[in-house]
């Protein structure tokens, strides 16, 4: 009889078929639930258990901050059963000023740095709703969007938050998931709803109209300029692109004479540290000459690396080889997937 269950239950099939439903049926389980953000919201799945995890919680903009232990905790416990150090990171980077341009959570405490330092243990910060993700959490309770249970069937989450803001383009989104990935850059909110409401008057609107009038281009947290708008406008209009970042400088001269360049902003993604230490590594190794002294004089106010040049440098031709062999000059490779 056990003979007879066993055989009934094991089914031929062929391996190559077998192996292609498999993998899109993985492939589709990274893309849906955890690699790449929904359109809707413009948040990966972690993010909005996040988010909504940390609202159960009370921990509104206007209320006081909940440890960041108790937050993940929290979200691992009803609604995402995966590591705690994959939801604190996530969290961690949700308030950092540098990585997103409008930060989802008010962090209290050592969140880290643009040199990459990392945050504190989750036990020692604490954190809370950042105001702006009231706009993201706003009408939850009014059944403005779907409830799926949680992972073990006991609770209910949102499928998507009802986010009136277009957080998916305000803060953009970077993520690998399997055979895609997506790299959309930030924009500033001002532009967006600028947009939004010519779209709305205007539903035949083209998008060189867009990006002339309203959303000029991508609006990046740690400043910087934008070089060039060819690559702009191919990823708004092919949803793919090359965004070519460089670093706000400017040149001063020393009342002996010398010209130092001052570093106040940087592109994008870059590791302040890290870029302070491939300028020496130019130096010592004479691939960009004319370089006396670098200092690294940032502090809570802002950046500001200094440059000393040698007497007889010409600090404008010291500057255009550092744009050439550091990342003061950096691209963001756009694609527009969600």
């Amino acid at each position: 009889m056990i003979e007879d269950r066993i055989e009934g239950a094991i089914q031929d099939r062929d391996i190559v078929k077998e192996m292609s439903e498999s993998y899109l049926n993985y492939s589709m389980s990274v893309i849906v639930s955890r690699a790449l953000p929904d359109v809707r919201d413009g948040l990966k799945p972690v993010h909005r258990r996040v988010l909504y995890g940390t609202s159960d919680l009370g921990a509104g903009w206007n209320r006081g901050y909940k440890k960041c232990a108790r937050i993940v905790g929290e979200v691992m416990g009803k609604y995402h059963p995966h590591g705690d150090s994959s939801v604190y990171d996530s969290l961690v980077r949700m308030a950092q000023p540098w990585s997103l341009r409008y930060p989802l959570m008010d962090g209290q405490g050592n969140f880290g740095s643009i040199d990459g330092d990392s945050a504190a243990a989750m036990r020692y910060t604490e954190a809370r709703m950042d105001r702006i993700s009231s706009e993201i959490m706003r009408d939850l309770e009014k059944e403005t969007v779907e409830f799926q249970p949680n992972f073990d069937d006991t609770l209910k989450e949102p499928v998507v938050l009802p986010a009136i803001i277009p957080n998916l383009l305000m803060n953009g989104a970077d993520g690998i998931a399997v055979g895609m990935a997506t790299k959309i850059p930030p924009h500033n909110l001002r532009e967006l709803l600028s947009g939004l409401n010519a779209l709305l008057d205007n539903p035949e609107i083209t998008i060189e109209e867009l990006f002339t009038d309203h959303i000029k281009g991508p609006d990046f947290p740690t400043g910087g300029y934008i070089f060039g708008i060819d690559g702009i406008k191919n990823a708004y209009s092919t949803g793919r692109g090359k965004v070519i970042m460089r670093a706000k400088t400017e040149i001063e001269e020393l009342p002996n004479g010398k010209e130092v360049i001052i570093i106040n902003e940087i592109p994008y993604q870059v590791n302040k540290a890290s870029l302070v230490e491939k300028i020496a590594h130019l130096v010592r190794d004479k691939k960009v000459e004319g370089i006396s002294d670098l200092r690294d004089e940032s502090d809570k106010d802002g950046i500001r690396i200094v440059i000393e040049c040698k007497r007889d440098a010409i600090a404008s031709v010291v500057l255009n080889n550092l744009f050439k062999y550091s990342q003061l000059q950096d691209s963001f490779g756009v694609i527009m997937l969600a």
